[in-house]
């Protein structure tokens, strides 16, 4: 008789093979990248996978969260002033009128909303 596993486990074993291939993916960078668009110019490829920065403008500090929504686990804080790693933008819930949060690099991967941070130099990419 096979054993029942509890869905608990095959989340938390899902969650740490996708976390596992998304470092794997991060960590090997371009060398693993391909083109959405085989037309597309191989310098516009590069770019895409370039490193976006930007600045921890909350007076108060910025909060980590787990998901790109305001009431989603706090999983820590950034300093106001702090310069933070993103990895990418995505939509989530409204913050003051912005709906556009990113994805940080900084240690763990955690969402930060981008109301709360300013970019330096380019925007990020889409995730």
């Amino acid at each position: 008789m096979p054993v029942q596993t509890r869905p608990t486990t095959l989340r938390r074993i899902g969650l740490c093979a996708a976390t596992g291939a998304v470092a794997v993916l991060t960590a090997a960078g371009p060398a693993l990248a391909v083109a959405e668009d085989p037309a597309r110019p191989q310098t516009e490829n590069a770019a895409s996978h370039q490193s976006y920065k930007g600045r921890v403008t909350a007076k108060s500090g910025l909060l980590l969260r787990d998901k790109p929504t305001r009431s989603s686990r706090i999983i820590g804080k950034k300093p106001h002033g702090a310069i933070v790693h993103i990895f990418c933008k995505t939509t989530g819930q409204h913050v003051n009128g912005n709906s556009r949060w990113y994805l940080l690099t900084d240690g763990t991967w955690a969402w930060a909303s981008a109301e709360y941070i300013a970019n330096i130099g380019p925007a990020p990419r889409w995730c």
